[in-house]
């Protein structure tokens, strides 16, 4: 029945995204970031919808009429230089085949990236995908949290299987990076039932998080939670839904999960812990030698007999910075630093421009949401290894499209001033003429 309700759903809009490809990006996005097909059990679980999802938005895009514009800002140009670079990288990989297997995983990915560049052009196309976006992440929030509440967080909250947020680590990353856009979304809704939702989600989804039982989620989770309050309007509100999440987590978690999270602080003793190390110091060395890294998928039982302090502890990077040392090299790493940090910036030039103009106060609600939700991404990133991780090229194109909007609008002061400036030649024009 589930594979029935997929394919009735992609293969009913499919005409839809060849006649308006933007619908094709929030079907793309909705398959990418939902895995309805990872619900399944039968022929729908393997079937390639994001492929065909994808051909039909860019086949969509080519006949379009609509003009086709990337908008170039020194965030999609860095994107681009990035692709070129782990294009590179991949070509001198210490593992090659399986190197190109991802890179291309990685390249329809930013693929689809740019083609949300150029189809979401004005801002209720944004807004709509901010939306599928968040209906297709906060479903495991609410689901999660909802899960979390009636076991006593005894079982881990986790993603569905072959997705990137399957393990409970990623989950509780990609829920700590979704409460901020939900809390865009309740900023800018009026209807009083659809914000008391928007609000439930996001506490669900901040209980889903600790119910992982991720040791670096709560980490990115905590330190997203204070730049959720700092950066909101009304700090009264979300400090009592931060409040309330965590005296509803205090009262249900058990023991177990208190013992787990204070593993945090002796993480010498914790062999997940040391292996983690051991797999940087790796990724660092291979830097070292190598100007391009060692390519993606190179954290493979050669790699450590060659560069790790302790070969015999082979064990996933878990962290995004060290994967970008590692895969890409220190180039590619300061390519991957400098885009977040340019992001970042871009966001803060956003938000003085909507301070100064109530038109634009939803970018700058928008953009101040895009900064905690990097926060998140920063912070549990440290200790995952997600650094190709869709939302968050997602989020740095959000953040491109929403200063492309923004930065010729006229305020109704400028409007006003180049009204006076065109009147006043014909009033003194006028004048002349009675005199």
């Amino acid at each position: 029945m589930r594979d029935l309700f997929v394919a009735i759903v992609v293969f009913g809009l499919l005409p839809m995204a060849l006649s308006r490809p933007h619908v094709g990006i929030y079907l793309w996005a909705w398959i990418g970031y939902h895995n309805p097909h990872r619900l399944a059990f039968g022929w729908a679980f393997n079937f390639p919808w994001a492929m065909i999802i994808a051909l039909a938005t860019l086949v969509g895009m080519l006949f379009s009429q609509e003009p086709k514009r990337i908008p170039w800002t020194r965030e999609s140009v860095l994107l681009l230089i990035f692709v070129l670079w782990m294009a590179v990288t991949t070509y001198f990989a210490l593992y090659p085949a399986l190197a190109w297997e991802q890179f291309v995983k990685v390249f329809k990915v930013l693929l689809m990236t740019y083609a949300t560049l150029i189809v979401i052009n004005n801002r209720e196309r944004l807004n709509g995908l901010i939306w599928v976006i968040c209906i297709s992440l906060g479903f495991y929030g609410i689901k999660g949290g909802i899960f979390t509440i009636s076991k006593g967080g005894v079982h881990r909250v986790q993603g569905p299987d072959g997705t990137f947020f399957g393990g409970n680590n990623e989950m509780a990353l990609v829920l700590a990076m979704i409460i901020p856009l939900l809390a865009y979304l309740r900023l800018q809704e009026k209807r009083h039932w659809l914000r008391l939702g928007l609000a439930g989600a996001m506490m669900l989804s901040a209980i889903a998080a600790i119910g992982s039982q991720s040791r670096g989620g709560l980490l990115g989770l905590a330190s997203m939670g204070v730049f959720l309050w700092l950066k909101s309007r009304n700090k009264l509100m979300t400090g009592l839904m931060i409040v309330s999440s965590i005296l509803i987590i205090g009262s249900i978690m058990p023991q177990a999960w208190y013992d787990r999270m204070n593993t945090i602080n002796t993480y010498e003793q914790d062999q997940s812990s040391m292996g983690r190390i051991n797999a940087w110091w790796t990724a660092y060395n291979v830097a070292k030698v190598r100007i391009t890294g060692g390519g993606m998928e190179m954290f493979r039982p050669a790699t450590f007999a060659q560069y790790a302090p302790d070969p015999d502890n082979v064990h996933d990077v878990h962290s995004i910075y060290f994967e970008q040392i590692g895969e890409q090299g220190f180039i590619g790493f300061a390519i991957f630093v400098l885009l977040g940090l340019m992001t970042w910036m871009r966001c803060n030039q956003i938000m003085r421009l909507g301070k100064k103009d109530p038109e634009r106060k939803w970018a700058a609600d928008l953009a101040a949401m895009i900064q905690v939700s990097m926060v998140g991404y920063a912070t549990a990133g440290a200790f995952l290894g997600l650094s190709y991780f869709d939302l968050y090229y997602h989020l740095i194109a959000i953040t491109v499209l929403t200063w492309s909007f923004i930065r010729n609008q006229e305020t109704p002061a400028s409007t006003t001033t180049k009204a006076m400036t065109a009147i006043k030649p014909f009033s003194r024009r006028a004048v002349a003429r009675t005199n």
